[in-house]
């Protein structure tokens, strides 16, 4: 009976065909929903196609064994070299049309701004379409939270774009712990080098030509509308609130991924931050509001887990800043990756577990003077991310709930409530930077405080004015 129970895809499709009697091949829509047409290919459609694009459209195709549709951008140059590597992919603008005029799509991948990741998920998640967004998965805490809801409820194969989840050096280190190793961890540092773009500057009022080719309405999308800029497109938008997150959303779902995973972390209890100022004249910072900031150091609470039984702070640099070398580590060896540009730092009681951006050379420092080194990293320069993506592709031609599926080290229900961490973060630094003026060209900045979280209910609940960036207002036209 288990045999017959499980009868291939291939089989049933071999019946199907004889019972349709001479057509070769089988509309999606005769073979129902989640089933895959006869090549056993995932069709995808590629939403974003220039830079981290061209690579997850690559990926996903995996040297033909999936197909790739079509490439939508809504830069055409940005995608040019999408477009020449599937030059049997329609071509779109609009993510929208690719929707509407491909029904037999299976899944789509997410690869642009920050700011539309959100709404073009959630579009495709409520066709049955299944997704891979890049991170962070969403601009807010409240897209975050929705699209986790959505996965479940449409029963969607998901996958972030953290590709480090899916490495060897978060595998090794999750072994560590689990074998009690560093004991309970109390404190956690985690730092990159970005922003490696303009951030701290003052809204562009110039207005340069637009770009040809470059759809500027689609561009903008859900976002308040602004004139173009290239201190937008391409790339720079990353340093806008408008589009972008900041050096915590491009490098926290990396970064804070090892410890969150580790250590089985759930929602922050309670965020605090503090930036870096600009003066262009004596005594007055500029006020910035609209450009994250050119530095942050922000610090995180968390109680304690089935996995790490004891409470937990995680600080959070950025912009050049970093934690001083702990005395467990050697002077003469970095911290973090090999540079110490970007690392993670896990002070537990019998000693401390490092390491870079993807999770790349993990280490113990032991109290008693010892190292242990990963034995299952090799630094060849590859990125997990292949590995991570295929794992995607298979799951979706599985199924939701099945096992691959449940195998996948990214998928919403996880990369949702670590998006949503990332972003408190966020949260915390603009309400650091809100200022209201009292007299005499003297203002009061009430957001510089510790702020407490209720994340059942995604609200500060000691500062009003700060869920203002929980969720984001779309512009007319748009919505979740």
């Amino acid at each position: 009976m288990k045999q017959k129970n499980n009868t291939s895809r291939r089989t049933f499709i071999k019946k199907s065909a004889i019972a349709f009697a001479g057509i070769s091949i089988i509309p999606r829509h005769v073979l129902g929903k989640g089933f895959i047409p006869p090549s056993d290919k995932l069709n995808i459609a590629v939403i974003g196609g220039g830079g981290k694009g061209y690579s997850d459209a690559v990926n996903a195709w995996n040297n033909g064994a999936s197909n790739i549709a079509a490439i939508c951008d809504v830069d055409w140059n940005m995608a040019s070299k999408a477009f020449e590597q599937f030059p049997k992919a329609k071509k779109y603008k609009d993510f929208r049309k690719v929707l509407d005029d491909i029904k037999d799509i299976d899944a789509i991948t997410v690869s642009t701004p920050d700011h539309t990741h959100a709404v073009i998920a959630m579009a495709a998640m409520k066709l049955g379409k299944h997704v891979y967004v890049q991170k962070p998965l969403t601009h807010s805490i409240h897209e975050a939270r929705m699209l986790t809801k959505a996965a479940n409820q449409y029963k969607i194969v998901t996958q972030m774009g953290n590709q480090g989840a899916s490495g060897p050096g978060v595998a090794q280190m999750i072994k560590w712990f689990d074998e009690g190793k560093i004991g309970k961890v109390s404190t956690v540092h985690v730092w990159t080098n970005r922003p490696v773009w303009p951030q701290g500057i003052p809204i562009p009022t110039s207005k340069p030509k637009l770009l040809d080719g470059l759809d500027w309405d689609s561009w903008v999308g859900p976002a308040q509308m602004v004139d173009y800029h290239p201190l937008y497109h391409p790339f720079k938008w990353r340093g806008w609130w408008n589009f972008g997150t900041g050096a915590i959303g491009d490098m926290g779902c990396h970064l804070i991924d090892p410890p969150f995973r580790v250590l089985g972390l759930e929602y922050p209890t309670e965020v605090e931050s503090s930036v870096g100022a600009v003066y262009t004249k004596d005594w007055t910072p500029e006020y910035l509001p609209d450009s994250c900031p050119p530095s942050s150091r922000t610090q995180l609470k968390f109680l304690a887990t089935a996995k790490n039984p004891t409470d937990l702070t995680m600080t959070w640099t950025d912009g050049g800043l970093r934690p001083f070398h702990p005395e467990l580590i050697p002077a003469d060896h970095p911290i973090g990756d090999s540079s110490s540009a970007n690392g993670v730092l896990m002070i537990g009681e019998k000693g401390i577990m490092t390491c870079g951006v993807y999770g790349k050379e993990p280490k113990i420092y032991f109290n008693d003077g010892a190292i242990l080194i990963g034995d299952n990293w090799k630094d060849d320069g590859v990125l997990p991310e292949y590995g991570h993506q295929a794992k995607w592709v298979e799951a979706c031609k599985e199924g939701f709930g099945k096992t691959k599926h449940k195998e996948l080290t990214s998928s919403f229900d996880y990369a949702g409530p670590l998006t949503e961490t990332v972003l408190m973060g966020n949260l915390a630094i603009r309400s650091y930077m809100l200022r209201k003026e009292t007299t005499n060209n003297r203002f009061e900045y009430s957001g510089r405080k510790k702020l407490l979280w209720d994340g059942a209910n995604m609200k500060i609940t000691n500062f009003d004015d700060a869920n203002q960036f929980v969720k984001r207002e779309y512009r007319e036209g748009w919505s979740l």
